[in-house]
């Protein structure tokens, strides 16, 4: 027995609904998991499809036009960097030069001139100056100088020049005629009774020349002060044995033992001792 004012729920109904009931009593599980894989299958075609006819719809460029475009574009961009640091450099190397490199050169050329004219003001001092014009005759054409002269040649006339100046140069002299020292010709190398001499100088220098044996042995004192050195000062000698050459006018070469190619030493003379 319900006690009154109690709620009561309303009745509730469960409605079962067959698959009979919805025409489709056949149909099974086997055949719902056949139809998803089927339209699982067909969205996996379809987007593979879509993938690949999609370059070929859409126009793209080549690669190569990407690339030349990019390298086309670093160039400029190098370029341009390039130019931004030149012209950095150049600002920099226009503020050195007019800031620091200007005003040190301006300050070492003025140094160097005071330098110079302190020395050339010092230099001036230490002279011994003398008045230009000496003695001048008193007279007006002297005064006033000449109708029609110039204030450059009114000085001139009045500046009295020293007597060296004015004095007429002397002629130069004549030279006088040297005495030259005649040596034969040299020999030619196929003839008879002929020697060849190498004369060594105390310098290193060498000279060889061609005698005949018959020729008077002052011959060779004359090459000795042809080549530059003076007969009183130098004489010379052999090589091997070391010793002095005998010269004389009467004396041959090959009296005085050359009668074969020699070499000959220009030596100093010994200073005779003094008495």
């Amino acid at each position: 027995m319900k006690s009154p004012g109690s709620f009561q729920s309303p009745p509730r109904h469960f409605v079962w609904i067959s698959l009979e009931e919805m025409g489709i009593s056949d149909f099974g599980w086997k055949d719902i998991f056949l139809l998803g894989g089927r339209g699982l299958l067909f969205l996996a075609i379809l987007t593979l499809i879509i993938l690949v006819t999609t370059p070929w719809l859409t126009p793209q460029a080549p690669p190569e036009v990407y690339l030349t475009v990019t390298e086309d574009e670093n160039k400029r961009r190098q370029k341009r960097v390039r130019e931004k640091q030149q012209e950095t450099l150049s600002t920099k190397s226009s503020g050195y030069l007019k800031n620091v490199l200007k005003p040190r050169q301006e300050t070492k050329l003025r140094k160097q001139e005071e330098s110079f004219y302190q020395m050339m003001g010092e230099t001036w001092k230490s002279l011994e100056g003398y008045k230009l014009g000496g003695y001048e005759e008193p007279s007006l054409a002297s005064e006033h100088g000449a109708p029609g002269d110039t204030p450059n040649r009114e000085a001139s006339r009045r500046r009295k020049l020293p007597e060296h100046v004015n004095r007429a140069p002397a002629p130069p002299e004549q030279p006088r005629a040297k005495k030259g020292l005649v040596i034969p010709e040299e020999p030619p190398e196929t003839a008879e009774e002929v020697v060849a001499i190498a004369l060594r100088c105390p310098d290193g220098r060498v000279f060889r020349r061609r005698f005949c044996k018959t020729w008077s042995s002052q011959v060779l004192l004359d090459w000795m002060m042809k080549v530059g050195y003076h007969k009183s000062i130098y004489t010379l000698s052999t090589s091997y044995p070391r010793r002095p050459l005998e010269v004389g006018k009467d004396q041959t070469l090959e009296d005085a033992g050359l009668t074969t190619d020699t070499v000959l030493n220009v030596e100093e003379r010994e200073p005779c001792p003094s008495l």
